[in-house]
């Protein structure tokens, strides 16, 4: 008798038993973020281009997609699912946006700041 014969072994291909979070990607999910990745960035870009929008307004389109854009890539590519999802692979997320947040608003502090105190 073997020493696993109670145990299960999962094939290659298969998702193991003790661990339900873990989906197989399928190649329809990578299309379809592909096709939403390409027309969030198009938008902006005919936005921007052909100055269909004023300067603020295209301003915060851009941004507007950028964080759709943020959260299709890891729902569709990184294959994050807050149902299935281990809390720890959660709380990383949450950490990773706001050190993002803090960067990019320290960012636009510092330069705004560097501005105001240049010379006219």
């Amino acid at each position: 008798m073997s020493h696993d014969a109670g145990h299960r072994q999962a094939a290659p291909a298969e998702v193991p038993i003790n661990q339900p979070h873990l989906v197989k990607p399928h190649p329809g999910g990578y299309l379809a973020g592909f096709v939403f990745a390409v027309i969030l960035t198009a938008v902006p870009f005919a936005v921007a281009g052909y100055g269909w929008l004023d300067r603020r307004s295209t301003l915060l389109l851009i941004a507007l997609f950028a964080a759709i854009q943020a959260a299709v890539h890891v729902r569709f590519f990184l294959h994050w699912s807050g149902r299935r999802t281990p809390v720890e692979a959660t709380i990383a997320l949450v950490f990773t946006a706001v050190v993002i947040a803090i960067m990019i608003g320290g960012g636009t502090w510092v330069m705004s700041d560097l501005h105001l105190r240049m010379m006219p």
